[in-house]
């Protein structure tokens, strides 16, 4: 008697671990649903069984059940479910700055993409801030300058001895006096603006400082420095981005970067054929 008590207890415990088995698998109960469908379920009890464990609870064969995870344990095999799968990280890239603060990233690339609703694949890039201490100083003193604009409408005043207006006290002293003086060396400079802030677009002067638009300023013989070589004073460095800042409206600034290898004595620049946008100060 207590032999087929046991073998009938065994028989129970292995039947309701088989169930379990046959009936928590997609693959068993020839379920896989697209979508969304709370009927594609496998019921591992009976559907009034009062649940004991959470082992007997119901389990779903619809794509659904990635995101509320309740799939059945063979769902994404059984569906063909494949979760995305991306490489390692590579190196991170050199600091994008020569001096100071800047950025570095690194990538990843996507090895397996996801199918029939596997997990999105993340993000292939970061990115971190970075700061470059051993600067090299650039041997052209003309990276560092911040030039002064005025609008070229005005360059005919620099000459006018009677003068209220802000350019009255920019005049420089008469450079005539010093021999190595020559009015002659009157240039223009052509630029790209890299950057304008947004007072620029409020200033019917300076509404032509726009990114990604091509500006041609003016040296007059009045603003060359004789300091600088007889040049003017921010007319920019080949190959590196400098800054700029509109004399008359302070809150208009931005960077630019000269377009020309060298300055063009006779201003013949396309951008300067109806005359210089802008002269420096």
């Amino acid at each position: 008697m207590v032999d087929k008590m046991y073998f009938t207890f065994v028989f129970l415990i292995f039947t309701r671990f088989l169930s379990a088995v046959i009936c928590g698998s997609c693959h068993e109960a020839k379920l896989c649903c697209t979508g969304r469908d709370s009927s594609c379920v496998v019921q591992k009890a009976p559907v009034n069984a009062i649940i004991e464990d959470l082992n007997d609870k119901p389990c779903y064969c619809d794509h659904a059940c990635l995101k509320l995870g309740d799939c059945c344990s063979d769902f994404k095999d059984a569906c063909g479910v494949v979760d995305c799968q991306v490489s390692g990280w590579g190196p991170w890239t050199n600091c994008d700055t020569d001096c100071g603060p800047g950025t570095m990233s690194r990538t990843r690339s996507i090895k397996v993409r996801p199918e029939n609703g596997g997990k999105h694949c993340p993000s292939l890039e970061q990115k971190r801030g970075c700061q470059v201490s051993n600067c090299h100083h650039h041997p052209d003193p003309a990276i560092k300058e911040i030039a002064m604009l005025l609008p070229g409408s005005l360059s005919h005043s620099r000459s006018m001895e009677n003068s209220s207006d802000i350019r009255k006290n920019l005049r420089v002293r008469d450079p005539s006096e010093n021999p190595q003086y020559d009015p002659e060396k009157t240039y223009c400079v052509e630029f790209e603006i890299i950057k304008a802030s947004k007072a620029c677009r409020k200033e019917e002067d300076y509404k032509a400082l726009k990114e990604g638009d091509k500006v041609c300023v003016r040296c007059e013989s009045e603003a060359l420095h004789e300091e600088l070589n007889w040049r003017c004073h921010g007319h920019g460095t080949e190959g590196h981005v400098t800054r700029w800042s509109a004399l008359s409206a302070p809150h208009c600034h931005g960077k630019w970067l000269r377009t020309r290898s060298d300055p063009d004595r006779n201003c013949s620049v396309r951008t300067c054929s109806n005359g210089a946008a802008f002269i420096f100060v």
